[in-house]
């Protein structure tokens, strides 16, 4: 369910920070990860970590590494779209796409003519968890992009043209959407399964939300949600540890404001609108586009290792169990798939497809029928052997560029995952087995009446859905 995110830096972590670290240090504390070898494809390789606190409070994880000439920055701030005030839905990303729109001391072409003179990159996003600022610089020129990153989130300007252009684009952006038929379904799917929940809004907002922001929105969420206490900066690439440290202290000594401790997110006790289904009428489509979700788990649960074993033989993968006999077997759709979800606090389980109107209803009993058969049967030896195959080959990318390495960072503080997630990852995967997936498989498998919603033409499709659960239909401009 893409469309909920923002546009984010390249591999930007959704999550939520641990216990910040007390007090102010002045000396890095390295820690040490020693490669793992693997029969599969090459050993892991993890740089060493090297931790200090600015006197802001402000978190700093360093990792030396060579040989480019590059260093990868990403500022990550527990002040996501979870922490979007009532009634302002979305404030959190527009006052963070308005970051980079001017500071104290730069307009927003300086900003960029700076970025862009030195070869640099800079990028803005939020997810439900968190709100980042990444940059990738030359190393020679590291010292003056952290200080421009460290003006960005500390002395923002928020220029009223700024901010009228910003909520403009934004309004024109939710009307396109509704042309957009697979955006409108994931934007339906996410209210139905969160409800009232933190997470159960676009990150985006909405043209309700997003119409009355005003530039005193912007100030007060800077002033409100972001702040040193409750963020981290990963710096990686090739650069001096000890320079990080000095730099960040100069950086961002002054920054102030924020919350003393993240927000607390409270788990998804109960999926909003389990068991029922909700058309959305699009009178002009002459295809359905159908999604169907339960309960998940949050990240860095117990059950990720053998959740996700599951889901890339049952729907994450191209040669997937959905994807044989829905596409391959029957020619009912040229894409379907399933995922988990999974933020700080907690996760769904979901499936989108699509399909001709008049086979709207087959797609779905086809595929629940699958989800039931992993859910009753769990997985084959084989298919479990290929799924650890194929996720334990990919995940080395997790450590090939200093954009990846800090992103895993972030993710392990971040999520609590423990520094010895990367390096321990694949000997996790590969003890994955078939009993410990046909344990999770009975928990996530749609256990109990998934929500499903239908984007369609409701007079064609609403017949159809008979007998799968409570029906009410919604116009598409409700999800605008």
């Amino acid at each position: 369910m893409a469309s909920r995110k923002s546009r984010t830096p390249k591999s930007a972590p959704r999550g939520a920070a641990k216990k910040k670290t007390p007090a102010r240090a002045t000396k890095s504390a390295p820690r040490k990860a020693a490669p793992v070898k693997s029969s599969a494809s090459r050993a892991l390789v993890f740089p060493t970590l090297h931790e200090s606190t600015t006197s802001s409070g402000l978190r700093v994880v360093a990792a030396e590494r060579g040989p480019l000439p590059m260093v990868s920055m990403r500022l990550v701030i527990r002040a996501g779209s979870s922490t979007d005030p009532a009634g302002k839905h979305g404030i959190a990303d527009f006052a963070a796409r308005l970051l980079r729109r001017g500071t104290r001391r730069l307009n927003a072409e300086a900003i960029d003519e700076a970025v862009e003179f030195v070869g640099a990159s800079l990028g803005v996003g939020v997810g439900e968890d968190t709100l980042s600022v990444a940059i990738t610089t030359p190393a020679e020129h590291f010292a003056q992009m952290l200080g421009i990153m460290g003006q960005l989130v500390q002395e923002p300007s928020f220029p009223e043209s700024e901010v009228v252009d910003a909520r403009d684009r934004a309004l024109a952006q939710f009307a396109n959407d509704l042309d957009e038929p697979s955006v409108i379904a994931d934007r339906a799917m996410v209210q139905a399964l969160w409800g009232n929940h933190p997470y159960g809004h676009d990150v985006s907002g909405s043209v309700k939300t997003v119409s009355t922001f005003t530039r005193e929105d912007a100030v007060r969420f800077h002033q409100e949600r972001m702040g040193p206490k409750i963020a981290m900066l990963v710096v990686v690439g090739s650069v001096d540890p000890k320079l990080v440290a000095a730099a960040a202290e100069e950086s961002f000594a002054g920054w102030t404001g924020g919350p003393d401790a993240p927000m607390v997110i409270p788990p998804l006790t109960k999926v909003a609108k389990a068991g029922k289904v909700i058309v959305v009428d699009k009178p002009d489509q002459t295809q359905s586009q159908v999604r169907m979700g339960g309960p998940g788990y949050r990240m860095g649960h117990e059950d990720y290792f053998p959740a996700t074993s599951m889901n890339v033989a049952l729907g994450g993968g191209f040669t997937s169990r959905l994807m044989n006999e829905v596409r391959v077997n029957r020619g009912l759709t040229y894409g379907i798939g399933c995922w988990f979800d999974a933020m700080n606090a907690a996760g769904i389980f979901a499936l989108s497809t699509f399909t001709k109107t008049e086979s709207t209803r087959e797609i779905i009993d086809v595929s629940l029928a699958e989800i039931a058969k992993m859910r009753d049967s769990g997985i084959k030896p084989g298919e479990l052997r290929d799924a650890q195959a194929y996720m334990g080959g990919l995940y080395p990318l997790r450590t090939e560029t200093n954009e990846s390495i800090a992103s895993s960072i972030a993710d392990m503080r971040l999520h609590g995952l423990g520094d010895d997630w990367v390096m321990n990852f694949r000997d996790r995967l590969r003890a994955v087995t078939p009993k410990q997936v046909a344990v999770v498989a009975k928990k996530y498998c749609f256990a109990e009446p998934p929500t499903i919603v239908v984007l369609g033409k409701a007079d064609a499709v609403k017949k159809q859905l008979r007998g799968l659960g409570p029906i009410s239909v919604v116009q598409a401009s409700e999800y605008e």
